[in-house]
Formats: C-alpha cells, structure tokens, sequence
C-alpha cells in the first residue's frame, strides 16, 4: 500500500490570494479543523508546500499486510 499523508487546515484561507483557496479546496479541506489523507506522491507534496502556512502534514506509516484486516 502506498504511503498517505494526513493534511489538517489549521487556519482560515480568508484574506488569502484564490490560487491557495482552490490549492486547499483541491486537497479536499472545507473548513478549520478538517482532516483528509491524500496519497504521498510529487502532485500532492506540491500542493501542500504551496499551502503550508494553512496547513498541518503528517506522513502515515506505510500498512503491512497484518494491518488490512
């Protein structure tokens, strides 16, 4: 299984140029305090390096096989 990252908002995208707004909306976030995983590839690191001072990155561990069940 590929590994995920877990992307939280942590602030507002108001007073925000609209490129970063529809950065945000792309990454699936709504609102504050929201939490999505997204696939850990080149797209979505840049994606979240361009909204960095909105968001908040975990990277997930990668599942074993044990862990599917």
């Amino acid at each position: 299984m590929p590994a995920r990252l877990r992307v939280t908002q942590v602030k507002s995208t108001i007073s925000h140029i609209q490129r970063n707004r529809a950065t945000v909306r792309a990454l699936g976030l709504h609102r504050i305090g929201d939490i999505v995983e997204v696939p850990d590839n080149p797209a979505t690191r840049g994606m979240v390096r361009q909204v960095r001072f909105l968001v908040q990155v975990e990277e997930l561990p990668e599942a074993g096989p044990e862990e599917k069940a």
